[in-house]
């Protein structure tokens, strides 16, 4: 983060400004990635009219950096003209796709528009890699392509890499792959339970075992996704520090008007269909709750040896059943980063451990069983009341 982004985003922490929103477009998606998180049915998508409607009131409150993300944006026939009204409205625009859709033409018309910068989603470097991800065939020549295309037009791309079992050993190839088209590229180990809480997809996370070795990797230290929460203040109490941005400087709306601290953070604030943006912002319940949360507030996390350097998610803690408390996830990460457990991870691993299978002497009456043993040894979950 550049210094001058930095003190803008200071700033508008003490303003209390939305200072960056992301908006999902669509849900809709022309791939099916294995471990994305939505809903890729539309179940009433803002309109051309609404969306402009809610970009006019966002620049209103002062929101500057604008990301436009879905689902695949490109799936909105409308998208060009969302872009231009959001430029129209001096938005700081960053784009996330997979990509798949652009062309020569599109690129063209992404530059002539001023987008700052575009993220696309490369989870190998070997096509049979990414394909198996995405389950759709020849998207890994066509976003591959698609950034060539971008380049040649002098746009700022950066590749995003969401790690798990799949393409655990995958991810030295996408930074070769970056490295030869000229792009930036991050990695992130973390995969989000469903936005409607379902956490079957958990299951593709990576262990800590693999985390261990990523975490002393010089390619994933060198490139991991930037964690988002407000850097302190100089000799600022760590105990007092906010535990993330989302609700401070940053908000998600979904493609149905849904307000939300932020993309992993799915408590509905209010909706902008029905309330104005700025309404939301500065009176929803939801966000006063999460602004008075500070690490002092967390219930284990206060007590933990990570509590300060921890990248702890409230999302994920929310999506857990407590946005006090610890974000399993982030617990395994600096278990793995430092080989110190939690207090959290501790607390499982007693509650997982069942006690002890206690040994009974059971003493066997011949004239009864037919048998000459004596004093065996069985699990007392063996015995007939």
């Amino acid at each position: 983060m550049s210094v001058l982004m930095q003190e803008m985003g200071e700033r508008a922490l003490r303003l209390g400004v939305p200072f960056s929103v992301q908006l999902d477009l669509t849900y809709r998606c022309n791939e099916q990635c294995v471990h994305c998180y939505l809903d890729h049915d539309d179940h009433g998508e803002m309109t051309t009219v609404e969306i402009k409607r809610l970009l006019k009131e966002m620049a209103e409150a002062g929101v500057f950096i604008l990301t436009l993300s879905g689902g695949e944006i490109f799936m909105r026939k409308d998208f060009f003209e969302i872009l231009e009204y959001a430029r129209e409205l001096t938005f700081c625009i960053k784009l996330k796709t997979n990509a798949v859709l652009i062309r020569e033409a599109q690129a063209a018309r992404l530059r002539d528009l001023g987008v700052e910068s575009i993220q696309v989603s490369i989870y190998s470097g070997r096509p049979e890699g990414h394909d198996a991800i995405t389950k759709v065939a020849g998207s890994f020549r066509r976003s591959v392509a698609a950034i060539r295309f971008l380049r040649a037009q002098g746009l700022k791309v950066v590749i995003a890499n969401v790690l798990m079992t799949e393409n655990m050993r995958d991810h030295h190839g996408v930074r070769v792959l970056a490295d030869e088209l000229g792009v930036k590229y991050t990695l992130d180990p973390t995969i989000t339970p469903m936005m409607d809480g379902d956490r079957s997809i958990l299951d593709l996370k990576a262990g800590v075992s693999e985390l261990h070795t990523l975490f002393r990797d010089e390619a994933y230290i060198s490139n991991v996704d930037e964690f988002c929460a407000p850097p302190p203040a100089p000799d600022a109490d760590s105990m007092n520090s906010l535990p993330c941005s989302a609700g401070h400087t940053a908000c998600y709306v979904s493609p149905y008007g849904e307000f939300y601290p932020c993309v992993q953070f799915p408590l509905s604030c209010g909706n902008v269909r029905q309330q104005r943006f700025i309404d939301i912002w500065r009176n929803s319940e939801q966000l006063k709750e999460i602004r008075s949360i500070r690490l002092r507030d967390l219930s284990s996390c206060s007590q933990c040896a990570h509590g300060s350097t921890c990248t702890r998610c409230p999302g994920l803690a929310f999506m857990e059943g407590n946005m006090r408390g610890p974000s399993t996830a982030d617990c395994e990460k600096s278990f793995a980063r430092t080989g110190i457990p939690s207090k959290n991870l501790l607390a499982k691993k007693e509650t997982a451990s069942p006690p002890p299978r206690q040994l009974v002497q059971i003493q066997i009456v011949p004239a009864i069983t037919g048998s000459r043993l004596s004093g065996i040894g069985v699990p007392a979950s063996a015995v007939a009341s």
